[in-house]
């Protein structure tokens, strides 16, 4: 991805040299946030019981809130990367809401953290993976998630970080579209089965919505090099829930899924890089997902 030398945002607010941000509140971790855990815990075999469990207490890291790091140079670079591809996600919507929606479009904020960090959805460590909270408007990544992206999943390149970073802030445009409270609403009075049926048409929709936004980058900036859609296409892939679960050798159970298959996440993201159309990533009307 062509990425050096270009604008970043303004909007990204960095808590990474912040070490021990005081406690987190447990059992407050909601929407997204709490299927990531959920899910990083399972696949990955990590104990989230502390991030669950109720009671009014809370967690602390190692060190006293208020100390603070310097950054080391991989955070440095890896926070202007991310700040370069939340500028073209800024850019690219604005153009996109004109064009097809016919509304302004009101830019979320990106919280780039360390270890732990607290949001109005609940307390996040880098045990949940990156997650959009509505009630701030605000994305939450700790950059070293790139690294398990790399390492652990299978997804390397620096278009599969870039499509993590459109991802949730394709989250952000559901919820400026009021997708979001709607589905989650719903999602809200159904099943378990059918709340995680719902929640896999919301991460497919914002898979689409990455396309897009892959579509425009290249036509507005020339961003996409040989390769890019490629790194893209095989995250979605190996970020797919069927993918997963074999991973972490268990048999895979549909009626468990809420982020979708590894080949509808890639399909998904190719319809809306083919079509740079909104309406075609309707996957709440689609009879095939």
């Amino acid at each position: 991805m062509r990425w050096r030398g270009r604008r970043g945002s303004a909007n990204i607010e960095d808590r990474r040299g912040r070490r021990g941000g005081g406690k987190a509140a447990v059992g407050g971790i909601g929407g997204f946030g709490l299927i990531a855990v959920l899910l990083i815990g399972w696949f990955f075999g990590i104990d989230v019981t502390p991030f669950l469990s109720g009671g009014g207490g809370g967690f602390q890291t190692s060190a006293p809130a208020g100390e603070s790091r310097p950054l080391s140079e991989a955070e440095r670079q890896e926070g202007q990367f991310v700040s370069v591809v939340l500028a073209d996600t800024e850019e690219v919507w604005a153009e996109i809401f004109r064009e097809q929606v016919g509304q302004p479009y009101d830019p979320a904020t990106l919280v780039l953290f360390s270890q732990v960090t607290q949001s109005p959805c609940g307390g996040a460590s880098g045990a949940t993976g990156p997650f959009y909270c509505p009630a701030d408007e605000k994305a939450y990544l700790d950059t070293a998630f790139f690294t398990t992206l790399e390492r652990q999943l299978g997804a390397r390149g620096d278009f599969a970080a870039a499509y993590v970073v459109a991802h949730e802030i394709a989250h952000h445009v559901q919820n400026e579209l009021g997708i979001l409270s709607q589905a989650n609403a719903i999602r809200a009075q159904s099943s378990t089965e059918q709340s995680n049926a719902i929640s896999v048409r919301i991460e497919l929709q914002a898979d689409c919505y990455s396309g897009i936004w892959a579509r425009y980058a290249q036509a507005r900036f020339g961003a996409i090099e040989p390769g890019d859609l490629e790194e893209a296409v095989n995250a979605a892939r190996e970020i797919g829930d069927d993918t997963l679960q074999r991973e972490a050798g268990r048999v895979p159970r549909p009626h468990t899924f809420t982020h979708g298959t590894s080949e509808q996440r890639a399909r998904w993201f190719m319809t809306g890089y083919q079509t740079g159309d909104m309406t075609a990533c309707d996957t709440f009307s689609a009879d095939r997902l």
